[in-house]
């Protein structure tokens, strides 16, 4: 799902890349290659594509357990390269790639794609607006509703990096992490609610800082929509319905190259500010910055290009893995972990 709803899309859209070659192994794949791609080559063995001298970059669009060693086979090889997130299953294997990519001078990054999400910049402009004051709370949702169980889904098994903390967790996180650094602590509650589940379907991870709680949640028991960002500071409020559209665009085969006002909200689900601010505007609705997935795509080609600064760094990514590790054991020692 990702290469095809994510990944390719978003390489053919950004002037300066070209599709060159994907692994294919089932035969629908390798029809959907076909339909939308037709100069791609379709590759069988892995091998073919990291091996292959016209290729820069491997994007890395795979189950969470071979990450780290697609990751590592491609950066061997020469390649740069994009892996999906999370990044590793654990932080010795971030460390390992981090040092591996410095040591063969490639580029290594992970797609954090949710920091160019609409609701997300949004936030970002309301924050540095500063009319809420200090803020005191922070929470984050990303939920789903599916009752039953997908057959044949890993990320529902009872695997390394399964479940939804680890998969939507991880945005949720970074976005935290690039708004507020690290914190000082994490307390996280990871359940699995579904009968029969193997992996965690329900989350709530809380990170502590200095005078300010980021609550971070995520189910996919959660049939009525929530807010999906709260913010509440000493001067006021904002909170966000609804979510990004790029996904659902991207599901529906529009990409940004052929959609008009690609990453637009709806004025539907623009967030409510209200402040202390006296006259009309204390309570406002706020038009919705618009999401640019393609944003990620164009700065990795810029920095192969050598023209700008790479704005996923797999240190940050790090960062979010260890956060995910240490939320899991927060979660089984039933306490706080202090990141000190």
């Amino acid at each position: 799902m990702a290469g095809q709803v994510f990944h390719a899309p978003l390489i053919t859209s950004v002037q300066g890349l070209r599709l060159h070659k994907v692994y294919a192994r089932r035969p629908e794949q390798q029809a959907i290659l076909q339909e939308k791609y037709s100069d791609t080559i379709i590759s069988t063995v892995v091998d073919d594509i990291i091996n292959d001298p016209e290729i820069d970059l491997v994007v890395i669009a795979t189950a969470n357990a071979v990450h780290f060693s697609l990751t590592r086979q491609a950066l061997l090889a020469g390649k740069h390269v994009v892996v999906e997130k999370p990044f590793t299953n654990t932080v010795a294997e971030a460390d390992e790639l981090i040092a591996l990519a410095k040591e063969q001078n490639r580029i290594l990054s992970v797609f954090h794609s949710a920091r160019w999400h609409s609701d997300y910049l949004t936030v970002k402009e309301v924050l540095n607006s500063g009319e809420l004051g200090r803020l005191v709370t922070l929470e984050i949702r990303y939920d789903r509703f599916r009752n039953y169980l997908r057959p044949n889904a890993w990320r529902e098994d009872d695997l390394p990096g399964s479940g939804i903390f680890f998969d939507l967790g991880a945005h949720l996180i970074d976005q935290s992490l690039q708004l507020f650094g690290k914190p000082q602590s994490i307390f996280a509650y990871l359940r699995k609610m579904r009968e029969g589940v193997g992996a965690v379907d329900d989350f709530e991870a809380i990170l502590l800082y200095p005078n300010l709680k980021v609550s971070l949640k995520g189910s996919m028991l959660i049939k009525e929509p929530t807010p999906r960002y709260a913010l509440y500071g000493t001067e006021g409020a904002f909170v966000k319905q609804g979510v990004d559209p790029q996904e659902v665009a991207l599901k529906e085969g529009k990409t940004p190259r052929n959609t008009e006002n690609w990453g637009q909200e709806p004025e539907t689900i623009w967030g409510i500010l209200n402040t202390t601010n006296e006259g009309p505007n204390a309570r406002r609705i706020v038009p919705s910055e618009k999401g640019n997935y393609p944003a990620y795509y164009e700065n990795i080609r810029d920095v192969i290009n050598g023209t700008a600064e790479l704005i996923v760094k797999p240190e940050q990514a790090r960062d979010v893995i260890q956060l995910l590790v240490l939320g899991e054991q927060s979660s089984q020692e039933k306490r706080i972990i202090d990141l000190s």
